[in-house]
């Protein structure tokens, strides 16, 4: 975890950051869509978990009234992405092992649900083939962040194939409450290079038309990926 010091200059740079997201919200922003961009910030590391997020920076920062902002928190404290504690403030959440369990149940549910779904091939698979592409060429350049976000991209292609809107918001924001633990984690390498290969090979049992067989191998994908990183978390979470 970062010390104070460091926290603080951390933070510093992520508002400068978020001062250029103020374009994004056009003249008539809402709570909706200052949740969007700050809960896109969270996923990519801006903001780390425990971070506290200061209404008068933030709202500085995009230009907003304290009122969208207040919204745009509560909107994310349902979300699970950030917490408000009595007379400290609003703070990025720290996800505990429990939550990280929880978090690959709803995954699998969702991610195979959505893969079992399917119907006769061929299969739209442009995003989830896009997304493999994106991670072998960030594994190639040592990009980890990129290979992280690569990863995620791939999940929600998955996602995407069931067709259904109401699905790829749910995942969205379980992948970006589960990107919270690889903020805390040291090597986020260790945890995506060795899926670039069964994601490699996901895409390719779909491109053959086998959904049962691509089903097979999410789940025990999932499984593995759950298991590795429940344990290394729990150790990452007691050694703080």
């Amino acid at each position: 975890m970062k010390n104070g010091a460091d926290r603080r200059i951390a933070e510093a740079s992520s508002l400068v950051e978020l001062e250029g997201d103020r374009a994004l919200l056009g003249r008539t922003s809402t709570a909706e869509r200052v949740a969007d961009v700050l809960r896109d910030r969270i996923a990519e590391g801006f903001f780390p978990p425990g971070t506290r997020l200061s209404e008068d920076s933030v709202k500085g920062a995009l230009g907003v009234s304290r009122n969208t902002l207040r919204e745009a928190f509560r909107l994310l404290t349902h979300e699970r992405l950030l917490v408000h504690e009595l007379n400290r403030g609003v703070f990025v959440r720290v996800v505990t092992v429990d939550d990280l369990n929880d978090i690959y149940r709803v995954r699998a549910l969702v991610e195979c649900g959505a893969v079992r779904g399917l119907g006769k091939p061929p299969y739209p698979l442009e995003a989830v083939e896009s997304a493999v592409l994106a991670g072998e060429r960030a594994a190639q350049a040592r990009a980890w962040q990129d290979l992280s976000t690569a990863n995620i991209r791939f999940h929600q292609g998955v996602v995407a194939l069931a067709g259904s809107p109401r699905a790829d918001e749910l995942m969205r924001g379980v992948l970006a409450e589960l990107r919270l633990v690889f903020h805390v984690m040291d090597d986020p390498r260790r945890f995506y290079a060795p899926y670039l290969v069964r994601n490699r090979h996901i895409l390719e049992v779909l491109q053959s038309g086998d959904a049962l067989e691509a089903e097979r191998l999410l789940a025990s994908y999932l499984e593995d990926s759950r298991l590795q990183l429940s344990d290394a978390y729990a150790r990452r979470v007691s050694e703080s």
